[in-house]
């Protein structure tokens, strides 16, 4: 059956792939219009954790967005259950083409006919990994920050993706309390990423050189810039093994790059040193405090 763009929306579920730091936030979002939300993953331990953190934030976050009220969340290990009738599916696995590659060709034989497959990707546009995908008019990369206190969203053709797919999703995510922005050519980083790309590389770099500490860094930002969070921190919210794979991306498209914060990152992730999900990362989250760990130590 040819791809139609789907009409039934508020009657059909949202499925998001993959319940990581992203993929649960996700999930939360779509959660407050009293709907059915569907998180599938292979980690019964991270859908344990998933639904957790979707049962405990969604009556807080339901009761801020305009007609809000919580809805259903139900997780999958299976992929097929997660998808069936899903008006939505969004990828939200680690950032390595492969993987993506695979999980798409799964969504397009698994998914419904009229289902939109959408990518959460951070760095890699959707014409990356729409090899087996027989109607690419219906992929689109709809890339999240960290909701629900960073709901802004890049949403991007893949080149293919038809205009129909592109305004529905325009109109339909502010119901959800997210505020999508449009990518109006394809982008390795979108729109905001790239900005933050930079700050981040030279955060990294400033480190890595030894002219300050992470916490130095992040505590001028927030005196200077106001907000509560500074690039170290951040990077450790979203993992520093996802920030290193978008890092290595970047520098696959741009050789030129500097590789020091790519070293820097290199030696935390190795050590095992991964951020808040484990624990440790720029800072160590197992003290009270949350005061830096020192390097890869």
């Amino acid at each position: 059956m040819p791809f139609a763009v789907p009409r039934d929306v508020e009657e059909r579920p949202v499925a998001v792939i993959g319940a990581g730091t992203l993929g649960r936030r996700i999930a939360l979002m779509f959660a407050t219009r009293g709907g059915e939300v569907r998180i599938s993953d292979p980690s019964a331990r991270q859908l344990a954790d998933a639904r957790a953190y979707v049962e405990r934030e969604l009556p807080a976050v339901a009761a801020r967005i305009e007609g809000g009220r919580p809805g259903r969340l139900t997780v999958h290990e299976d992929l097929a259950a997660a998808v069936a009738d899903a008006w939505l599916v969004i990828e939200a696995v680690p950032e390595r083409l492969d993987l993506k590659k695979r999980v798409f060709a799964d969504l397009d034989r698994l998914a419904a006919a009229d289902a939109i497959l959408a990518s959460n990707s951070s760095s890699y546009p959707t014409s990356r990994f729409v090899d087996h995908v027989a109607d690419p008019g219906r992929v689109v990369n709809i890339h999240f920050y960290m909701p629900p206190a960073q709901n802004a969203v890049d949403v991007m053709s893949s080149g293919s993706t038809r205009r129909a797919v592109v305004d529905l999703l325009l109109a339909e995510l502010p119901r959800y309390g997210i505020f999508p922005f449009e990518a109006r050519k394809e982008s390795t980083g979108f729109i905001f990423n790239r900005v933050w790309a930079a700050i981040k590389r030279e955060a990294l770099a400033v480190v890595a050189e030894g002219v300050a500490t992470p916490e130095d860094v992040d505590r001028m930002w927030q005196i200077n810039t106001g907000t509560p969070v500074g690039p170290f921190r951040a990077m450790d919210q979203v993992g520093l093994d996802v920030v290193l794979d978008i890092e290595n991306h970047y520098a696959e498209e741009r050789p030129s790059l500097p590789t020091a914060p790519r070293d820097l990152l290199r030696r935390y992730v190795d050590s095992g040193h991964l951020g808040i999900k484990t624990g440790r990362g720029f800072y160590d989250y197992r003290t009270s405090g949350g005061g830096a760990s020192g390097e890869g130590e």
